[in-house]
């Protein structure tokens, strides 16, 4: 991936090396990039995909249970969700390539949103080391990449890169993007008004009624993922191999072959992000077609 040189998200803020509560903890600063304003405002219509009951899901590996960071149920540790930064901006790889990816991110559903009359607004992505506080209550770097609608920001512990290279085999720069183009795909979700209209659908879904619905959720953030990358292709950014990596991500983070890793079973009912064959065919659906229009898991068969 060709992504040294481009431009850089401002949106980003660097809360490595703060506690949850507020004070210093581990090694290094934190800092924090300006944040772009302005909210919203959504005509009629919706991007043509109006109508669908979706759910957002926060982690990708383990731990948390998925559904309770739609309605802030997470222990907030005393309830607050207010931190500090401090110091200065680092100028280290990993944050510049974060930055420059959600760049790429904006610069998509900027075009998108706006091809569609209607205004794009651009998440902030928070970066973090170990635990964090958020509108949707206290998360550990365990739980993986989220993102939480009550604040309309993405989480990132960067550390998961390297455990998605060394523990999942799934090594790339263009795996890494993926990861986070899913995440902004939730964000993109919410913007269209339809995790509200969840949250209260599921007051009268069963928990394997709302792990079916995870599912297709989480497989239509990946082809927004794959929507995404094929517009990253046309701007001349991927290299060879890079789709093979993004892919590989897929099915190395699919329900199955997780389950298989670490329990040597699965649990068909259980799943609520997609086998790693559905999730490799919406990202592949998303780049093949560039049309989030072709990204309506609700009206596929399952």
């Amino acid at each position: 991936m060709e992504w040294r040189g481009r431009r850089q998200s401002g949106n980003v803020e660097d809360r490595r090396g703060v506690s949850p509560g507020g004070g210093p903890f581990g090694r290094g600063g934190g800092f924090r990039f300006p944040s772009g304003g302005g909210g919203m405002r959504r005509g009629g219509g919706g991007l043509g995909i109006g109508g669908i009951v979706l759910v957002l899901i926060v982690c990708w590996i383990a731990g948390i249970n998925p559904l309770t960071m739609l309605t802030g149920e997470l222990s907030t540790n005393g309830g607050s969700t207010q931190q500090q930064t401090t110091g200065t901006p680092a100028d280290d790889e990993s944050t510049a390539f974060v930055s420059t990816v959600l760049a790429e991110t904006e610069d998509t559903w900027n075009g998108i949103f706006q091809a569609h009359g209607q205004q794009y607004q651009e998440p902030m992505l928070v970066l973090f080391s170990g635990q964090v506080n958020s509108a949707c209550g206290f998360a550990s770097a365990a739980s993986g990449p989220f993102y939480c609608p009550g604040d309309r920001k993405v989480y990132l512990d960067t550390s998961f890169f390297r455990e998605l290279s060394q523990r999942f085999d799934a090594a790339g720069d263009f795996a890494e993007a993926y990861v986070i183009a899913h995440e902004v795909g939730h964000h993109v979700q919410n913007l269209l008004g339809i995790l509200p209209r969840f949250n209260q659908a599921r007051q009268r879904m069963s928990e394997t009624e709302a792990n079916r619905m995870s599912v297709r959720v989480e497989l239509q953030a990946d082809c927004f993922a794959g929507v995404w990358a094929k517009f990253t292709e046309q701007r001349g950014i991927l290299e060879r191999g890079d789709l093979e990596e993004a892919l590989n991500a897929a099915q190395q983070i699919g329900d199955d072959t997780l389950q298989k890793r670490t329990q040597g079973y699965v649990v068909p009912e259980s799943f609520n992000h997609g086998t790693s064959a559905q999730r490799m065919e919406w990202f592949r659906r998303g780049f093949d077609t560039g049309d989030i229009n072709a990204c309506d898991t609700f009206a596929a068969q399952m």
